[in-house]
């Protein structure tokens, strides 16, 4: 089991919002502003239910620039000193499908002949505290199917879409298929493809996939940085407040602390 995350990585490619040069990207990415939103974000909505998982055996690759400021560089390898499944991975500028493949391939087993599994996660994403436990559940009653195939989708469409702020979590229940968050392929080990060679909402025009939708299994992040949200005519998402039912359910499924989302973000 293995995941991945994107964290400022400066590709060439990979963003919806596009940019004149490279260094017009990293301008942008690294923009303190941006960055201290993505590092708050990623402290108290996406690490904490990573760090929780019921079943803690799988690896988390975090992509960074070789070029990222020595500050954030720091800030990232304190967040994850007491999670053992994460590591940075550092890489110059590329075409981004290439290296994501590139990254995932180089840190599979492959002395394992078994389908790996693999997700893709934003940094201001959270997936539900028993997500690794599902999805590996979900693979061993699909093993014909994922034995019998190049690749099988898992997703889990069922979540909240919610943002941070100094008064708690904001939130509204969200159904989204194949979104990218809480999703997951299994991948035979003779395919080099990986999760990260597909766009999460075309999974299901080249593979067969398997969905869920029985229980609260991602928080999507919404913020002013949000790449999907960038170009114009997107939809306006309404949220409220959680309420402290709201909150314990989240303290539950994700191990989302609001108290420690109002201390990041006041």
């Amino acid at each position: 089991m293995i995941g991945l995350c994107r964290f400022s990585y400066p590709a060439l490619g990979g963003f919806q919002v596009e940019h004149d040069d490279i260094d017009a990207r990293r301008a942008y990415l690294y923009a303190p502003d941006r960055m201290e939103e993505r590092l708050r974000m990623f402290e108290t909505i996406a690490l904490p239910g990573l760090k929780a998982q019921t079943d803690q055996n799988f690896d988390f690759l975090i992509v960074i620039g070789d070029c990222m400021p020595v500050p954030y560089l720091e800030r990232l390898r304190a967040m994850i000193e007491d999670m053992p499944q994460a590591k940075l991975v550092a890489e110059k500028p590329k075409r981004h499908r290439a290296v994501m493949k590139q990254v995932i391939n180089g840190h599979l087993d492959q002395s394992v002949a078994l389908p790996s599994l693999q997700f893709r996660h934003d940094d201001d994403d959270a997936i539900a505290v028993n997500f690794v436990e599902r999805m590996r559940a979900v693979a061993q009653d699909c093993m014909g199917l994922i034995t019998s195939q190049a690749a099988v989708g898992i997703d889990f469409n069922r979540g909240y879409s919610a943002k941070p702020s100094a008064e708690g979590v904001l939130s509204t229940p969200s159904y989204m298929p194949y979104y990218g968050v809480a999703l997951g392929m299994a991948v035979a080990p003779w395919h080099e493809q990986t999760i990260m060679n597909y766009g999460h909402s075309k999974l299901p025009q080249v593979m067969p996939t398997v969905t869920f939708t029985d229980e609260d299994m991602f928080v999507r992040g919404h913020n002013g940085f949000n790449d999907s949200r960038q170009k114009k005519h997107v939809k306006p998402i309404e949220l409220e407040l959680l309420d402290a039912k709201g909150e314990a359910h989240f303290k539950e499924r994700f191990a989302i602390d609001c108290d420690q989302v109002r201390r990041a973000f006041s």
